[in-house]
């Protein structure tokens, strides 16, 4: 087993800028990921879900990552994970050494979810498939069993992981089965990174002793969470719990403007517009968002959001 450098505070999962006619508009990344280091996000988790990762071509996430990486090696703070995809291992592995070619910091793996593995072992044989050739890369897997339909304990994943390949580092754990969640993080004493995917319910984690989270919010509102996280820290569980719940109330805004792509609208609210969603993700009309920047005024919570 490698020993990989753990993620600590917030990782964001940024979202794919696109322009007007729906293209990737790569130029802006850039000023996204300035944004992102301006406010304290220790990395970003590109190409998943929140950056539609899925709705994107192969041409267009190596573009992606590509530019990303520029930023970074350029002497910027923020590591970046790529995620390679899911549904055939022939092009998870072909996006992973593309990856290491550009020297991302690592890369992460989802569950195939068309062909869906019926247990923990047919999975680890997937994941294990693509980490095999990238054997000096770190490499995650992103656990988001509501999207992909792949429903399984992860403690029992990680035991049949860990004993495949030396280079798998951890998990991007986004689901709210907090009992397995603790034995993860408790696998051979701490060996695993196991990052929090759910930032309405990040101090519930904080307390189980998580140390990285990974979030789509944290592109938006950054201030918020290390604030928390600092509280935490400090044993101030009330500031914590209060901080909580501006991020709930903040959430509970993306179910009633649609969904995902609420999140965009949040970045356009703060200055840096990433354009739409693509199809079939809904997006808002002109109208929504003005009734969306009543309720996030309404929100009272400007200090909490990440400047540029």
């Amino acid at each position: 087993m490698k020993k990989h450098r753990k993620y600590q505070g917030i990782v964001a999962a940024p979202f794919t800028p696109m322009d007007k006619n729906g293209n990737l508009n790569a130029e802006l990344i850039p000023e996204y990921y300035s944004l992102l280091e301006k406010n304290g996000v220790t990395g970003a988790f590109i190409n998943g879900t929140t950056g539609e990762g899925f709705s994107l071509s192969q041409k267009e996430k190596q573009i992606q990552a590509t530019q990303w990486m520029a930023c970074h090696k350029t002497g910027g703070k923020v590591r970046v994970i790529n995620l390679v995809g899911g549904t055939s291992y022939k092009e998870c592995i072909e996006n992973a050494v593309f990856s290491r070619e550009i020297g991302m910091s690592a890369i992460a793996i989802v569950a195939p979810y068309y062909f869906k593995p019926v247990d923990d072992t047919q999975l680890s044989e997937f994941v294990a498939r693509i980490a095999e050739a990238v054997p000096q890369m770190p490499v995650y897997f992103y656990h988001i069993p509501l999207l992909t339909g792949v429903y399984m304990p992860m403690i029992g994943f990680l035991q049949k992981i860990s004993g495949m390949v030396s280079n798998f580092a951890g998990i991007k754990y986004t689901s709210e089965d907090f009992m397995d969640f603790q034995s993860c993080i408790n696998f051979r004493e701490g060996q695993y990174d196991i990052l929090w995917g759910r930032d309405e319910c990040l101090l519930s984690a904080l307390i189980l002793g998580c140390r990285g989270a990974v979030g789509s919010t944290y592109n938006y509102a950054a201030p918020l969470y290390n604030s928390l996280i600092s509280f935490f820290d400090k044993g101030y569980l009330n500031e914590a719990r209060k901080l909580q719940q501006k991020s709930v109330d903040m959430v509970s805004l993306l179910g009633k403007y649609g969904g995902i792509a609420t999140g965009k609208a949040y970045m356009k609210y703060i200055g840096l517009d990433c354009g739409k969603f693509r199809l079939p993700v809904k997006n808002m009309t002109d109208k929504m968002y003005e009734d969306f920047v009543k309720d996030v005024k309404h929100l009272e919570m400007e200090k909490f959001f990440s400047v540029r």
